[in-house]
């Protein structure tokens, strides 16, 4: 996938700010750094979507965000993370390669990552009948 620019970056074809990488996953600072500490962690091999990624390939990533975070807990006294992804387009995801934000967190930074959702009508049994496996 040339187009693609992670795979750019895991291929170090592009300019790029690697915090951590190995022979299966990269991890570096976006380009628009949006909180102290932000950083993307991705497979290198190319991946579209949490939906396609086969499950060890998204285990060894999810190792990877692990060891970041708890990396940044040592290094930068991060008290706690957020972990942000998008999987297709009507969850936002803008860059078609599956990977992760790390958000590192300190007591009060005053960061608001999280969602504000509007709540839904149904009951938690509805919920549970549509969404149980």
């Amino acid at each position: 996938m040339e187009a693609c620019v992670i795979c750019q970056l895991a291929k170090h074809q592009l300019r790029s700010w690697v915090v951590y990488e190995d022979e299966n996953v990269i991890c570096f600072l976006p380009l628009e750094v949006e909180a102290f500490g932000h950083t993307v962690i991705a497979p290198k091999a190319h991946h579209t979507d949490l939906f396609g990624v086969p499950a060890e390939v998204l285990a060894c990533t999810l190792g990877v965000v692990q060891k970041v975070a708890l990396h940044y807990q040592i290094v930068l006294g991060a008290t706690g993370v957020n972990l942000l992804h998008a999987s297709g387009v009507a969850a936002g995801q803008s860059v078609p390669h599956l990977h992760f934000h790390l958000i590192p967190r300190l007591d009060n930074d005053d960061l608001e990552a999280w969602p504000k959702l509007p709540g839904t009508k149904y009951s938690k049994d509805e919920l549970l009948q549509r969404l149980q496996l």
